[in-house]
């Protein structure tokens, strides 16, 4: 069986974001980036399925600018046995992302589709959900678990009521939490031999996709500075700055 991983390129988790002067997005010049995290986690998945004889074959893609390739190459050096690079300076959003990769499905034929559960830079959460849609493949977000069996997945999903234990038929799309693994360092040794591995390159206009935005982004701003909490010394005090400073008694 093949697998499609799909990681993004974002701001490094260490790194604070800084806003535009204009509001019109976070500033990328001259920051740090790396690949998203739960898409880490999910090719790290995809590697221990091919390391335990499950998979025979690790594509990672990724869309974007020039810099994507850097990520690719983290991917390739990781374990990833080809990648495809979508080229565009356009900014995509889930709904254009999801397109993209069911044509690449379409031209692969993967058993199984890994994604992170989200983007840490915009946080949609929607690209796993809206390419299931549109395969019209079976489903299952936020794994903490994944057994993948002849023909079907079981995947452990943590949610606000407890464990959830699904079974689902491949091929699927399967998208990753954090408690699902701890990604691996790529060697040295693999991070040279990354730059010979095959890497695909395709614009959205190849593949037939159009990738307007159809959201428009009014401004962007940082959240303002929280107070600093205060200790009372009595539930009296705490009714009277409720009563006279917050105004909500």
């Amino acid at each position: 069986m093949k697998v499609l991983v799909a990681v993004k390129r974002v701001v490094d988790p260490a790194v604070r974001p800084r806003v535009r002067a204009d509001g019109s997005a976070v500033d990328t010049a001259n920051v740090k980036m790396a690949l998203n995290p739960f898409d880490e986690i999910a090719l790290e998945e995809a590697l221990r399925l091919k390391e335990r004889g499950v998979v025979r074959e690790v594509v990672a893609v990724s869309m974007g600018g020039a810099g994507v390739r850097d990520s690719l190459l983290q991917a390739l050096a990781l374990g990833a046995d080809r990648g495809i690079l979508v080229e565009t300076d356009s900014v995509l959003e889930p709904l254009a992302v999801a397109k993209l990769l069911a044509k690449l499905v379409a031209r692969e034929a993967p058993g199984l589709v890994l994604l992170g559960k989200q983007a840490i830079d915009d946080d949609c959460g929607q690209t796993p959900q809206m390419l299931a849609g549109l395969l019209g493949w079976a489903q299952a977000t936020n794994a903490s678990e994944l057994h993948v069996e002849e023909g079907t997945a079981r995947v452990v999903r943590e949610t606000d009521a407890g464990r959830e234990i699904l079974r689902i038929k491949l091929p699927a799309v399967v998208s990753a939490d954090l408690r699902l693994n701890q990604p691996r360092l790529a060697s040295l040794p693999a991070i040279m031999k990354a730059r010979q591995k095959p890497l695909e390159r395709h614009t959205p206009e190849q593949l037939g996709i159009d990738t307007r935005q159809r959201l428009q982004l009014d401004r962007l701003a940082e959240p303002s500075l929280k107070r600093a909490g205060v200790k009372l010394a009595s539930m009296a005090e705490l009714v009277d700055r409720l009563r006279n400073e917050a105004k909500v008694l």
